[in-house]
């Protein structure tokens, strides 16, 4: 999970730099990284392609912490 979750803190920098020594699991995607809509789902992309797994768009919406990406990435990849 480590790994998992490093990979994901350098992706996330991408659309929100400066925040990574704040961003723990319970961070909340839009609020709590000041991300809009259309940069969570290219985060989400960008994951998708890094790990080698698909997030269906019906499930984006239900990806509400840093927390909830890494569990989802790892249950299904």
């Amino acid at each position: 999970m480590i790994f998992l979750y490093d990979e994901l803190l350098a992706i996330i920098a991408k659309y929100a730099p400066g925040e990574g020594a704040a961003i723990t699991p319970d961070t909340v995607l839009l609020s709590g990284l000041g991300l809009n809509s259309y940069e969570l789902v290219q985060m989400v992309c960008d994951a998708e392609e890094k790990f080698g797994v698909e997030i269906p768009d019906r499930a984006i919406g239900g990806l509400k912490t840093v927390g909830d990406v890494v569990r989802w990435i790892e249950e299904r990849g």
